[in-house]
């Protein structure tokens, strides 16, 4: 989450008033984590909700998948936030001349330090994910696949090296080895692509809200089990937490199942999940406006991700 966008009161007021419900505005504090979208926090006189403004990486032409996925997961009882409709049941508004949407507001905080507790119950809730999106009909290609990451790395360039000396030519290396290791017949499904601890609430170890499905897509399932083992089991400088690795992976795997093959392909899935979030935060480092509220993520934890899980090829076994 982040905030781009500015929004005016008077705006917000006219656009709460579309929708039955709502209520009057109290107030609204600009978020800004996270690097995607402008989101806002809203406080009206009957409830809270979070409004988002789509920008950047986000096609409005994604938007009625992402919120049909919504919709689908909220109707098998897991603890997502369906987008707000509003008296014409439209779902997807124009605000500030941005796609946006008003979504319930979830209780429950993010984890900066998971436990291995917090790890196996989020692992589970993930689980619990893919066992739902099964019979989800909708599609969306990965717009940050591991085909999108070489022309990515080509758009940063040796600007990189600004970042870090030398940052170019080792993610290049790194880059080649998993293209030429990455697996194409492991199963694919509906995945969530970014569930980092930012992006699951919690409640003591239960978890109460999956929130920011706006990466989600139809790629290899697996995939999404490496992106939170990249996410979860390292702290926010990219030094690895004892036990919160391998209590996410039997948490996934009590819920929902790992095959043997998936548990195999996991080193190079990690290590390409790496590459693309090194990469698009360096981008965001080096291409995020100067008056943007938002906090810019360091893309060098990354990298030292990325090293620990070449030093250590057994952590997935």
């Amino acid at each position: 989450m982040a905030v781009y966008t500015q929004v005016s009161a008077e705006a917000l007021s006219a656009f709460l008033r579309r929708y039955d419900g709502v209520g009057e505005l109290v107030s609204a504090k600009g978020i800004a984590e996270g690097v995607e979208n402008s989101n806002y926090l809203v406080d009206t006189d009957t409830a809270r909700f979070i409004l988002t403004l789509y920008e950047r990486r986000v096609d409005a032409g994604d938007l009625p998948f992402f919120l049909d996925l919504l919709d689908h997961c909220a109707a098998r009882g897991l603890p997502v936030p369906p987008a707000i409709r509003d008296r014409d049941g439209q779902a997807i508004q124009t605000l500030e001349g941005r796609p946006a949407c008003l979504i319930r507001f979830l209780t429950g905080i993010s984890v900066t330090r998971p436990t291995p507790q917090h790890a196996a119950t989020a692992g589970a809730a993930l689980g619990r994910l893919h066992g739902a999106v099964a019979d989800f009909a909708g599609s969306r290609a990965n717009s940050l696949g591991v085909a999108d990451w070489r022309p990515l790395l080509d758009r940063c360039g040796r600007d990189l090296d600004g970042i870090a000396p030398g940052l170019f030519a080792r993610v290049d290396g790194a880059l080649a080895a998993v293209e030429a290791a990455w697996p194409h017949d492991l199963p694919v499904s509906v995945i969530h692509a970014d569930l980092f601890p930012d992006n699951v609430l919690m409640l003591g170890d239960a978890v109460t809200g999956l929130i920011d499905f706006y990466f989600a897509c139809r790629d290899i399932r697996a995939y999404d089990v490496a992106v939170m083992h990249t996410s979860w089991a390292f702290d926010p400088l990219g030094v690895p937490l004892e036990g919160v690795g391998s209590a996410l992976l039997a948490g996934y795997d009590a819920a929902f199942g790992l095959s043997a093959a998936e548990r195999a392909a996991l080193p190079v899935l990690a290590k390409g999940a790496c590459i693309r979030f090194l990469l698009t935060r360096a981008w965001d480092w080096l291409n995020t406006p100067a008056d943007a509220l938002v906090t810019r993520k360091d893309p060098l934890a990354y990298l030292r991700r990325l090293d620990w899980y070449d030093a250590h090829p057994e952590a997935f076994a």
